[in-house]
């Protein structure tokens, strides 16, 4: 059988092409899955989907007129498939359930280091033999709070190397972590943790009620040095209220490997075209402010195990059984999903 993968990184595509050989023919695609897109696949009944496919109920169906049938997306979120339109044209959707914790965890330390002691800017400036001091006073980790806003395997992983560091740890969940426990965390209200926090790190899900779980109220709230860090979800963050509280002169760092309008953006190079987001473009005007384009999984590790477990998938639907990373099953919605 042949398949088309949409959003392959010219990095990933060996690593997917070699983990289909002798299985299926694989062909890969650098263009996202989208509206636009979505007439390519005509006739694949196996499409497999990167991490900014559009798989809302007007792409499922064109997807399903013409012939696909089982959806395989290498990513671990799925609010951009419209679950329920999937399964009302009787397709199955896969998903990577997990895959390396730490390829996050050390991209969002990669982060909050860069912007805390001015890494970029340092290096902008020595590349133009500028190596003035001006403006890139940092501040010790050690001792001061991390506050980590969601503490499955990728925030505890966060956690382990904020230990490391020496600094008092704090945390929010629905269920404690008993690893995160044994390392000193306290769990504490959303509220303190966005009021104590001089770091504050993203690590929970995007769904209806995370979204802008970092609005202006909770930016209000924080500190006015505080470093906010995101490598999860763009749409658990404001973005316009974070524009305003940095026109406002606080924070004294954000980095964002997510944005919530990454779709038209990321995985392109946009560097010629006119840029019609006002916010994405205000938001990359601000020095403490690093962007990086979804890019914290990553590594060789956690993509071998993206493209493991899509494989995985792909096998299973094929023979008729069902696994831990199908979100739909040949149009039934397991319970946890409805």
């Amino acid at each position: 059988m042949e398949i088309v993968a949409f959003g392959v990184q010219t990095d990933e595509r060996p690593i997917l092409e070699k983990a289909f050989a002798g299985r299926h023919q694989i062909r890969s695609l650098d263009v996202a899955l989208n509206r636009d897109t979505a007439p390519i696949a005509h006739g694949y009944e196996i499409v497999s989907a990167g991490v900014t496919a559009d798989l809302g109920a007007d792409v499922l169906q064109t997807l399903a007129a013409g012939g696909t049938k089982m959806i395989a997306q290498r990513a671990t979120g799925f609010n951009n498939i419209d679950l329920r339109a999937a399964a009302d044209l009787g397709m199955s959707v896969g998903r990577v359930s997990r895959y390396s914790p730490y390829a996050v965890a050390e991209f969002a330390w990669g982060l909050a280091l860069a912007v805390n002691r001015r890494i970029v800017m340092a290096s902008h400036r020595t590349r133009n033999f500028d190596f003035r001091l001006d403006g890139l006073i940092g501040r010790d980790l050690r001792g001061r709070t991390a506050g980590v806003l969601g503490t499955g395997r990728i925030g505890e992983a966060f956690t382990e190397i904020a230990h490391g560091f020496g600094m008092r740890l704090l945390g929010w969940d629905l269920a404690e972590n008993p690893r995160c426990l044994d390392l000193g965390m306290a769990y504490v209200t959303q509220e303190r943790l966005f009021a104590e926090a001089d770091l504050l790190t993203l690590h929970v899900p995007l769904v209806a009620d995370t979204r802008h779980l970092i609005d202006a109220d909770a930016l209000a709230a924080m500190k006015d040095d505080a470093i906010l860090i995101n490598s999860s979800r763009g749409g658990l963050v404001d973005t316009v209220a974070l524009v305003d509280t940095l026109k406002a002169g606080r924070l004294t760092g954000v980095g964002l490997d997510v944005y919530e309008e990454e779709g038209a953006y990321f995985y392109a190079d946009k560097s010629l075209d006119v840029i019609g987001d006002d916010t994405l473009a205000r938001l990359m005007t601000f020095s403490n402010v690093l962007v990086t384009s979804h890019q914290a999984y990553f590594t060789e590790e956690a993509v071998d195990q993206i493209v493991e477990a899509t494989v995985a998938n792909v096998e299973d639907y094929l023979a008729h059984r069902t696994n831990a990373n199908m979100l739909v099953t040949r149009g039934q919605l397991p319970a946890a999903v409805r």
